[in-house]
C-alpha cells in the first residue's frame, strides 16, 4: 500500500508490482511503465430504485477476463496495471467487489485477505442494500459477498472455465424469459408466467409454453408457484411437469409451515426446480435462500448476496430480517437432515441424531392460514392495494428499462476458440471509451445492415477481394461502351506499347500506369458506381 501522485488516495497492491487497486479523484494517464484502467462506465448496476449493487455473475465473469488478458498480454508484461476507479461511493463499493472476488476466484486468497487488501489506509466502503422502495435497515457487506463467492465455489455453484456468459445474459433479459440459475442443476429463479404471450403496461409477460423447450433442455421437473394463479397449471401439468402452489402475499414472509412444505417438496424432486412469483425477486429468493442455508449451511447475509449476485434485486424488505431469525433453525434441520442421510447409508442411526430430532421437534410450526392446497382462485388486480403489488412495480422497472450495451458481445471479443478463462480470457477492451466507441459502432453497423440490400453488400465485398487486374479485365468492355472510340485506340495503343517496350515496375506501382489511366478516364466521362472501388484499389 502505498500514495502515488496528488490525485491518488491510496493504492492497494493485489499483486506484487503487476496488479494494483486505486481510488483517484482524476484520470490518469498510460506511460511506458504503468497502464490505467477503469469499469466505472463499463460494468455498471442496473438499479430498481436505491439499490446500486452487487454486480452480478456476468459482469463478474467479465472482470476476471480482462484481468486476465492483460496479464497475459505481451504489450504490458513489464507494466504494472492499475484498475481505478472515482470518487463514486456507489462504484467504488462495485469496483471493489469485482478486485476482491478476482481474489478469492484466482489468486485463492480467503474472504478475510481480500477484505483486508481492500480496506488500506482510510478508506470504508458503502455496504449495498435490497431494492425496496425508501429506507433501508439492513445490509451486505463487501466480506459477505467475499464469503458467499468462497462457498459457491466449494459447492460448486459456478465455474468459470465453463460458465456460459452469452446464456446468462440472454435469459435475465425480461423479453426472453428474465430467468437465472441460483444453483446450477437445481433451482431456477424466473418471473411469473402469464396466461399468453404479450407486452402490457410496459413489461413482457410469457405464457408457460415459452419456458417448457428450456426447462424440458435443462432437466426441469418441478415447478413451485408462489403468487396468486396468473395461468392454468395444466400447462405445465400436461407438459409432464409436477406444479405446487405455495401462495403468500407479495411483499411478506412465508410461514413455517409453508417453509417446510417448500423443503420437503425440494427435497424430494427428481430433477431441477423453477421457482416464481410475480416477478421471481422477492418471494422466490427468500425460500430458495432457506433451502440454501439449511442445505449448504451459509449465513443468511452469504445467502442473500449470492442469489443477488446471480439475481440482482433479490430478497427485499422484512424478506431479510426472516432470513436472518430462520438461520438458527434452518441449520439445525440442516444438520439432522445431514445426519439422517449419513444413519441410513450406514443402516442405522447413530445416537447423536436422536439429541438432533428431538430439538428438531421443539420448533414450532406457525401459522396455517396459507395452507389451503387448492388451486387458487384467478389473480384479480382488486385483490391488491391500487391493483398494484411490489412485485408488479419490480417487473415493470426490469421490464422498462434502456438495454445498455455494457459490454461487447462475447462472439465478437473471443479472438481464439478457447474460452475458457485461464487459457483465454475474453477481453472487453483496453479501456472504457474504447469499449464505448465499439459498442456504438457495432449497433450503427448492424442498423445499416437493415437498409443495405444482402445481395448488393456480398456483391460489393466479392469486388473488394478481386486483385486489381482482375478488376481491369472484368470491367474494361463494361465502360468502353461509353468511351469515345478514338480515346479506346489512344489508350490501347499506349497500354501495349507501355506494356512490351518501356515498363520497369510493377503497373500497380506506377503513378501514370495503365490501370490508373484507365480509372482516370471512367471517372471523368462515366458514371459507373463500381469504378469507384476501381480507383480505391490504385491508390493500395
Amino acid at each position: 500500500m502505498s500514495r502515488e501522485g496528488s490525485g491518488t488516495r491510496l493504492v492497494a497492491e493485489v499483486i506484487k508490482d503487476r496488479l494494483c487497486f486505486a481510488i483517484l479523484y482524476s484520470r490518469p494517464k498510460s506511460s511506458s511503465s504503468v497502464h490505467y484502467f477503469s469499469i466505472d462506465n463499463e460494468l455498471e448496476y442496473e438499479n430498481f430504485y436505491a439499490d446500486f449493487g452487487p454486480l452480478n455473475l456476468a459482469m463478474v465473469y467479465r472482470y476476471c477476463c480482462k484481468i486476465n488478458k492483460k496479464l497475459k498480454s505481451l504489450t504490458m508484461i513489464r507494466k504494472k496495471i492499475v484498475h481505478f476507479t472515482g470518487s463514486d461511493q456507489r462504484k467504488q463499493a462495485n469496483a471493489a467487489f469485482l478486485v476482491g472476488c478476482y481474489m478469492v476466484i484466482y489468486l485463492g486468497r480467503t474472504p478475510e485477505e481480500a477484505y483486508r487488501i481492500l480496506m488500506f489506509g482510510d478508506t470504508s466502503y458503502i455496504p449495498f442494500r435490497d431494492a425496496a422502495y425508501g429506507s433501508c435497515n439492513f445490509f451486505i457487506t463487501l466480506l459477505d459477498c467475499f464469503h458467499a463467492v468462497k462457498k459457491a465455489m466449494q459447492y460448486g455453484f459456478f465455474n468459470f472455465n465453463s460458465f456460459n456468459l452469452d446464456e446468462y445474459e440472454y435469459y435475465e433479459k425480461a423479453e426472453n424469459g428474465d430467468l437465472n440459475w441460483i444453483i446450477p442443476g437445481r433451482f431456477i429463479a424466473f418471473c411469473g408466467p402469464h396466461s399468453r404471450t404479450r407486452l402490457e403496461s410496459g413489461y413482457h409477460q410469457h405464457s408457460p409454453e415459452s419456458y417448457i423447450p428450456y426447462f424440458k433442455n435443462h432437466s426441469v421437473t418441478t415447478i413451485i408457484r408462489l403468487n396468486k394463479r396468473m395461468y392454468n397449471a395444466k400447462h405445465f401439468t400436461n407438459a409432464g411437469f409436477d406444479h405446487y402452489d405455495l401462495f403468500f402475499a407479495d411483499g411478506s414472509t412465508p410461514t413455517d409451515a409453508i417453509v417446510k412444505e417448500f423443503l420437503d417438496i425440494c427435497e424430494s424432486a427428481e430433477g431441477a426446480i423453477a421457482v416464481h412469483c410475480k416477478a421471481g425477486l422477492g418471494r422466490t429468493g427468500t425460500l430458495i435462500a432457506c433451502y440454501i442455508m439449511k442445505h449448504y449451511r451459509m449465513t443468511a447475509a452469504e445467502t442473500i448476496a449470492w442469489i443477488r449476485i446471480c439475481r440482482p434485486g433479490s430478497v427485499i424488505g422484512p424478506q431479510q430480517q426472516f432470513l436472518v431469525m430462520k438461520q438458527p433453525s434452518l441449520w439445525l434441520e440442516g444438520d439432522y437432515f445431514r445426519q439422517k442421510l449419513r444413519g441410513q447409508e450406514n443402516g442405522k442411526h447413530k445416537a447423536a441424531v436422536s439429541k438432533l430430532l428431538l430439538a428438531v421437534d421443539d420448533i414450532s410450526i406457525n401459522g396455517v392460514e396459507n395452507q389451503d392446497k387448492q388451486e387458487p382462485e384467478l389473480y384479480s388486480d382488486d385483490d391488491e392495494v391500487n391493483g398494484v403489488t411490489q412485485g408488479d412495480r419490480l417487473r415493470a422497472l426490469k421490464s422498462r428499462r434502456q438495454s445498455k450495451a455494457n459490454a461487447v458481445p462475447l462472439t465478437v471479443i473471443l479472438q481464439s476458440s478457447v474460452q475458457s478463462c485461464k487459457t483465454s480470457e475474453p477481453d472487453i477492451s483496453g479501456s472504457a471509451g474504447i469499449t464505448k466507441r465499439t459498442t456504438r459502432s457495432a449497433s450503427r453497423k448492424s442498423s445499416f445492415k437493415s437498409l443495405v440490400p444482402q445481395r448488393e453488400r456480398r456483391k460489393r465485398s466479392a469486388l473488394q477481394q478481386m486483385p486489381l487486374m482482375a478488376l481491369w479485365y472484368s470491367h474494361c468492355s463494361a465502360a468502353s461502351a461509353r468511351l469515345p472510340s478514338f480515346i479506346l485506340i489512344v489508350f490501347y495503343y499506349f497500354y501495349f506499347f507501355y506494356f512490351y517496350f518501356c515498363r520497369t515496375e510493377p503497373f500497380s506501382a506506377l503513378p501514370f500506369s495503365p490501370v490508373c489511366l484507365y480509372g482516370w478516364y471512367c471517372t471523368v466521362f462515366s458514371k459507373v458506381s463500381v469504378i469507384k472501388e476501381l480507383c480505391k484499389e490504385c491508390t493500395l
